[in-house]
Formats: C-alpha cells, structure tokens, sequence
C-alpha cells in the first residue's frame, strides 16, 4: 500500500483514517475491536480520536473511545504497528476546556493514562482558542514533544488566519509547527475549505485529514427522502443537504459508481482522495460490509471524466 507523508514530519500513513468518534457510541466495546481488528488486518494504520469522544451521549462523560482504543491496543501488543491521532480543547465539562499551557498539560496526561500509551502520534487542537496566545500554546505543545509525550501536532476547525497566524507564530518563534489540519471536507462541503484553507495548506505543505468524508452517511446515498432519518442516529446531521444541489451530487455518484462498479460512498471517498492536499480522508464504519467498502474505496483511481462531473454536480 503507498503511504502518504504526513506534512512535512516523518510520519507516513496509508491513505484511509478511521474515525474513532463511534468507539462508546454507536460501537461497544466488542464491536469496536471487531473493526479495528479488520482495519489493521486490511493493511491501514491511522486511527483518529479524541478526549470528548463521545461526551456528546447521554451518560457519556467524555474518553469513551480513547479508552477502548487503549484496551484494544493493550490487548493486541501493537502500540507500535498504529499510527495515533487525538485531540484536546473542546469542552469536557467542570472547566475543562481551551488550549492554555495548563489545560493542556492535563488533558495530555489523561489521553494517555486512558489510552495506555506514553505516547501520542499526533496531538491536534480540537478547536481554536481565542483565549488562550497562540505563543502559550504552541510553547505548551514544544514542551510536550520535548517530554517524548507528542511526536507531532496538528490543529482541527481552524479558520485560514487563524492557522496562518499560528504557522507564522511557531516560524517566528522557532517552536514546533502544526504538520496537519483536520477540516471539513467532503464532496458536498467544500466552500470553506477549498476557498482560503486548501491554498494555505498547499503553500505550506500541510497534510490534511478531512472529517465527515462522507457527509454523516449522505453522501452513501442512504438518505434521499424524510424517511430515511427515521431512527437514524446521524439523521439530525444531514437533513441540511437534502435539496437541489444534494440530490444533484447524489445523481451524480449513482452514475459514476455504476461506471465503476462501485457504491457512491466510495465515489465520494475516492473524489476526497485525490483532492490536492489530502493525506486521508477520516471515515468511520459499524459493520464489516461498510468497512470493505472503505477498503476498497482506497484501490479506485477515478478518471479525469468522473472528477469533472463530480466537480460540476457539486459546484456551489
């Protein structure tokens, strides 16, 4: 499997990353080996969390998903065969949030005793802090990489100059950089990224691991009526895109994947790797039949016509 460089670090990665925000929450613990499991089996390593994973559950505090990563890493001895990414800085409840020296140094001690590891891959900033001089963050994340606790960082839900700012900040001062940006982006969300962040990211040689590939499910086709929210438990997030320009791009995979013999979930994911600037796409499955589509969405190559009409039937 070709690897992709992560930035300009020495990380490489293969071209898929699964999405750990299911890990406590859609996945139990068993299920959640079952895939993981098969996710390495396949040949892919690169596995995106985060400490707020799933505090969005009833009942769920928060590290849900980092802690069954750490048992399943414990209990397959492959720390070292796994490529780990996760985040800090959303909101965990009783003031712990943002991205001061401080709270970061315990939010990275409890990633790490909840993942059961001394080390993490890559440490992103969930979100921006405005609060907080990016001098004091990036200085905490130094220390950090200096300790042997982060390899590498990276930031998520940036705005241009904001990440413009914080690259210009780590240049100036002479402190690490952020290799990696976590965005949205996908085949029916590309305004905001393809506009001003697609640029500085391809100027800066920043790699770049999309979430919501695929658009919470839409862009599989498995929403094209009211109906099919129904009992969904990602419905909320995408009734937005059912409208002219969501059925135009849902047309458009049919047709493409039908060329292909594929589904439109691997269009889509196909469409997003061979973007420029991206490393990997960030997806996630709950059965082993979605799983195999992620698989072998990473061993379509799409041709110049299938890019275009994907490209029109998208346009804003």
């Amino acid at each position: 499997m070709d690897k992709r460089k992560l930035g300009q670090s020495a990380i490489t990665v293969a071209p898929l990353m699964f999405g750990g925000n299911v890990f406590g929450w859609t996945l139990d613990e068993a299920a959640s080996f079952q895939m993981l499991d098969a996710f390495t089996a396949a040949g892919f390593d690169f596995i995106d969390t985060a400490d707020v994973y799933s505090r969005f559950i009833p009942g769920n505090q928060g590290g849900e998903s980092e802690v069954i990563l750490g048992k399943w890493m414990k209990a397959r001895g492959n720390r070292d065969r796994v490529v780990l990414a996760t985040k800090a800085g959303m909101d965990m409840g009783e003031g712990r949030a943002g991205l001061s020296k401080a709270y970061l140094f315990k939010a990275v001690e409890d990633s790490l005793r909840r993942l059961q590891t001394d080390y993490i891959d890559l440490y992103q900033a969930h979100v921006d802090d405005p609060e907080t001089p990016l001098e004091e963050t990036l200085g905490a994340f130094a220390e950090l990489i200096r300790q042997g606790k982060v390899r590498v960082i990276g930031a998520s839900n940036y705005s241009a100059e904001r990440l413009d700012e914080a690259l210009a900040v780590s240049d100036r001062l002479g402190l690490p950089a952020y290799q990696s940006l976590q965005p949205l982006y996908n085949l029916i969300d590309r305004a905001v990224y393809e506009d001003r962040l697609l640029p500085l990211c391809q100027a800066k040689s920043l790699g770049v691991i999309p979430y919501f590939a695929l658009a919470s499910g839409f862009l599989t086709g498995k929403y094209r009526n009211e109906a099919d929210f129904a009992g969904s438990s990602r419905g909320a997030f995408v009734k937005h895109h059912l409208n002219d320009r969501g059925r135009r791009i849902l047309t458009a995979l049919d047709q493409v994947a039908e060329g292909f013999s594929a589904t439109p979930g691997m269009i889509a994911l196909a469409w997003l790797m061979a973007r420029p600037t991206v490393t990997a796409p960030i997806a996630s499955a709950t059965s082993l039949a979605q799983l195999q589509e992620l698989v072998q969405a990473t061993e379509l190559k799409l041709d110049r016509q299938a890019m275009e009409q994907l490209d029109r039937a998208s346009a804003a």
